[in-house]
């Protein structure tokens, strides 16, 4: 039998090899960074001083991104996050003195990996982790060059700041948000309260390394969100799952930042507080499903133009304690009254 002539149409062939473009550009967009510059395109070397700025989230701080300017020696500003815009370029381009502002978008893994991004990271005089999700920058970056780039940076004396999700990776303990829908709604206090292991409740360690956040996890959009309660989860399930006899908890208030150095010595600025905690008993009631139980709890409230010492955990603070008691936080605040 005579084999049946097979035969590729034309128009066949155009769809497929336009599908193979689609393709490859698809594969190339999913892996490639993306990077926006203004000013001088050119790289300087200035002399630039160490520090954190730890903001809670919410407007932009002006008094935060000055702080920070002014400790790149007006050098190269990069911003770096996982999704969005270079929205910051300009607002900070505007607000100081730069040699430059970059925002560098690291979407996934293989972008983390392009050695593009670690030699940017490493030229930048101050880097600023941008809001948005935690999960994807424990997910993409962790155990990547970003990572490395950014302990280095650390150790050189560049200044870090972060805001929302890039302050809630600063501490040496997360909360990564691995399990938050991604429409919402967020982990609130009384859905960790009444259970201590929610799938929500993901607490992963070690991201940036700073010696002066070690044994400590931070929380952000502290009063408009009221995150109280879930901070006192996260400390719970830290000193729970490990061997330390102690963890401290920093909770920062929307549109209000922590600016500290790097002896851990700070400043609170914006319109809101800093919340400083400090535990050293394990819960006495943390099971699945059970509401949280625990000892009193250290608190230190410090307002806008106070000062503290993170290490010594003292300063121009309003102290009290909270204890939980069955999924409800009562205050020794105004004669014991329930958070």
């Amino acid at each position: 039998m005579k084999p049946a002539d097979f035969r590729i149409h034309p128009i066949l062939i155009c769809a497929l090899i336009l599908n193979g473009f689609a393709l490859a550009s698809n594969a190339q967009t999913f892996s490639a960074y993306r990077y926006f510059r203004v000013g001088n395109p050119a790289d300087v070397s200035r002399k630039t001083e160490p520090g954190f700025a730890l903001i809670g989230g919410g407007k932009d701080l002006d008094s935060a991104f000055l702080w920070m300017c002014k400790r790149s020696g007006s050098g190269d500003f990069l911003v770096i996050r996982a999704t969005g815009t270079d929205a910051y370029n300009k607002y900070i381009q505007n607000l100081c003195h730069l040699n430059s502002v970059a925002t560098l978008i690291i979407p996934n893994k293989a972008a983390a990996a392009d050695p593009f991004v670690a030699d940017t990271i490493a030229k930048a005089e101050v880097i600023f982790i941008s809001g948005g999700d935690q999960a994807n920058y424990i997910n993409f970056w962790r155990g990547t060059p970003v990572q490395q780039s950014l302990d280095n940076a650390i150790k050189k004396g560049i200044s870090i700041g972060g805001t929302s999700a890039g302050l809630a990776v600063q501490g040496e303990y997360i909360y990564s948000a691995q399990n938050d829908p991604p429409e919402g709604p967020d982990l609130s206090s009384k859905v960790a309260l009444s259970n201590p292991f929610h799938h929500q409740i993901v607490v992963t360690r070690g991201f940036l390394d700073n010696p002066v956040l070690q044994d400590t996890i931070t929380d952000t959009h502290f009063d408009t969100r009221d995150r109280m309660g879930r901070l006192l989860v996260f400390m719970a399930r830290v000193l729970d799952s490990t061997s330390l006899g102690s963890v401290k908890g920093i909770g920062v208030d929307e549109q209000t930042a922590l600016l500290m150095e790097p002896d851990g010595k700070g400043i609170v600025v914006g319109r809101g507080a800093v919340y400083f905690l400090a535990s050293d008993a394990k819960a006495t009631v943390l099971k699945e499903g059970i509401p949280l139980s625990t000892l009193p709890i250290s608190v230190k409230k410090v307002a806008t133009g106070g000062k503290f010492d993170v290490r010594q955990l003292q300063g121009d603070s309003e102290d009290y304690q909270l204890r939980v008691s069955a999924g409800t936080i009562i205050s020794t605040q105004r004669n014991g009254a329930i958070y």
